[in-house]
């Protein structure tokens, strides 16, 4: 086991300029997060935009974003392990190693919006109270780490037995990958459910919040998956067969059909006999009392998704690389706008009280956030070096004692 974690992290360490170049990037990008970070344990959150009035900003709608993309991973895992679809099963490990990053990203966005990060021991199991089941945080601690840990352990036995030459007994771990299935739909519709259970935001009591934020998961994450695999298949030597992609872009499809869907539900059951209950809904897409901060980010993303799911109904364009990549890119940026500053701010506009108080997130926010999303892009690409590696052959105990012999 040592001599694989060995040469597993020997196999980061090695690559082309193109590869060093990309994690140089990503380096820098983590310090200008890491500086912007200090400024806020520094100063406190009076840096952020973030008030008494609205204080769930930037980072939450990161947050809620990333558990999406983590979630989204399951949908290599479904058909490579449970329909044992060979071409998905190349790729699976792939998949779970975006979990892994996008699950850390997730922790990590929650932490930096606590004003006082070391006060998180107050969660830990046995050193402080986790109030497990009666607190929906509780009940999103447990789901997450589960996952995370489901995540690193599943590719860790597949890639331990093929770094010396043998084949993973399905039996041994599928009630595993069972587990993790169920964990994954866990882990969005608790998320949902964190919402929900603010009384005193009506925007957030919505029956069709779980599985708005499920199809949402289905149509991101297959879209952020379709653009990893193209880079890798360009950029390595790594298979990746068309049909893998071609599946995703069908699945990703029709979610986000369904999600367009919700979001209409929701727009008529809210405006049809419009009540107090829907000033939330009338900020977000038209504004209140003349402000409307968050008017031009709603509609851009709804015209995100129209034009995305457009391109993906038509057949031929979904087939043509191009316009299926510009498709992904509509449906990631266009999800991210409407499950993060679309959902999260607008929850607390206006505040029980009526008072309308707009948020804008600062330049330290865009920092931290910037650096997080660097660090998880430097994870995944790191973990999906070490698999490529031991996957092609190139690491291996065999290889191992060649060289020992020689």
């Amino acid at each position: 086991m040592f001599s694989f974690l060995r040469d597993g992290v020997r196999a980061m360490g090695h690559g082309g300029r193109a590869y060093w170049t990309w994690l140089a990037v990503l380096s820098a990008l983590v310090l200008v997060g890491a500086y912007s970070y200090g400024l806020q344990l520094r100063d406190g959150l009076v840096v952020t935009g973030m008030s008494d009035q609205v204080s769930w900003g930037f980072y939450i709608a990161n947050f809620a974003f990333l558990v999406g993309i983590a979630a989204g991973a399951v949908l290599l895992v479904i058909p490579a392990y449970v329909f044992h679809r060979q071409d998905v099963k190349g790729v699976v490990l792939l998949g779970e190693g975006l979990a892994v990053a996008a699950v850390i990203g997730a922790m990590l966005f929650v932490t930096v919006d606590l004003g006082h990060p070391e006060r998180f021991w107050h969660l830990l199991p046995f050193i402080g109270r986790l109030n497990f089941p009666t607190s929906m945080l509780a009940w999103d601690v447990v789901v997450l780490t589960t996952y995370l840990g489901l995540n690193l352990a599943i590719p860790l036995y597949v890639h331990y037995c093929h770094y010396r030459g043998q084949e993973p007994v399905l039996k041994a771990y599928f009630p595993v990958v069972i587990l993790s299935i169920f964990v994954a739909i866990s882990i969005h519709t608790v998320t949902a459910f964190l919402f929900a259970a603010n009384s005193a935001r009506p925007f957030w009591h919505n029956a069709l919040l779980g599985p708005r934020f499920i199809a949402t998961a289905f149509a991101s994450g297959p879209a952020l998956i379709i653009l990893v695999l193209q880079a890798i298949r360009r950029f390595t030597r790594y298979p990746v067969a068309q049909s893998v992609i071609d599946t995703l872009a069908l699945i990703m499809t029709i979610s986000l059909w369904i999600s367009l869907f919700f979001v209409g539900a929701e727009l008529f059951t809210d405006f049809y006999n419009e009540g107090a209950h829907a000033a939330s809904m009338r900020y977000l897409y038209f504004g209140l009392h003349g402000m409307d901060a968050l008017r031009p980010w709603i509609w851009t993303a709804l015209a995100m998704n129209a034009v995305a799911v457009v391109v993906l109904s038509i057949h031929a364009l979904r087939r043509r690389t191009l316009t299926l990549n510009i498709a992904c890119v509509l449906t990631f940026i266009g999800i991210w706008i409407e499950k993060g500053m679309g959902l999260v701010v607008p929850g607390f506009i206006p505040t029980p009280l009526g008072e309308v108080f707009e948020y804008t997130p600062t330049l330290v926010e865009l920092g931290v956030t910037l650096g997080i999303w660097a660090l998880c892009a430097m994870i995944f690409t790191l973990l999906a070096k070490a698999s490529i590696a031991i996957e092609l052959g190139d690491v291996g105990a065999a290889r191992r004692a060649q060289r020992v012999t020689a």
